[in-house]
């Protein structure tokens, strides 16, 4: 297995991209180009850096400050191999997983029927901010998400249930 990421950027030390100090992976690569998107430059599949994961995963499970890991982008679904085999290090340390994307949890029931690192990518994450920044449903006072139309959706309790678990 390649053991590299294209990432456009790191977060060391966040306290925004979800609850408790954070390391934030940013994606490079996203096919949703969404009006109004904060990160436009990781849009690009070519741009970025490519980067060790097993260095990653280290530096992250070196530094006990760390209460979690998030996955934003660009779109980390685009590279699910790669979040995949990160998210299952990070949880196997007890991190708490947060992911955004631009696809649906819905789309990615469907997809993951076909694709085993998208299956493994969400059984190893707590939450995932789901859908596409939409500009004319933008909200600055939302917690965690841009616009009214994403969902910050309990992974685990909507894959056990068999329905979407809607938490925030």
């Amino acid at each position: 297995m390649n053991k590299t990421v294209r990432l456009a950027g790191i977060a060391y030390e966040s306290l925004v991209n979800g609850p408790g100090m954070r390391r934030v992976f940013f994606a490079q690569g996203c096919k949703h180009k969404c009006e109004g998107c904060f990160n436009p430059e990781t849009h690009s599949f070519d741009g970025g850096e490519i980067m060790d994961m097993d260095k990653l995963i280290k530096d992250v499970l070196d530094n006990p400050m760390l209460k979690g890991v998030t996955f934003s982008g660009g779109d980390p679904i685009e590279q699910a191999h790669s979040f995949a085999y990160m998210a299952k290090a990070f949880k196997k340390a007890n991190l708490n997983i947060w992911c955004y994307t631009g696809y649906t949890f819905e789309k990615l029931l469907e997809l993951m029927k076909k694709n085993e690192n998208i299956r493994m990518l969400l059984n190893n994450m707590d939450v995932l901010v789901d859908g596409r920044f939409e500009i004319m449903n933008r909200n600055e006072e939302l917690k965690f998400k841009g616009s009214t139309n994403q969902r910050i959706i309990d992974v685990k309790k909507s894959l056990e249930y068999g329905n979407i678990i809607v938490i925030g």
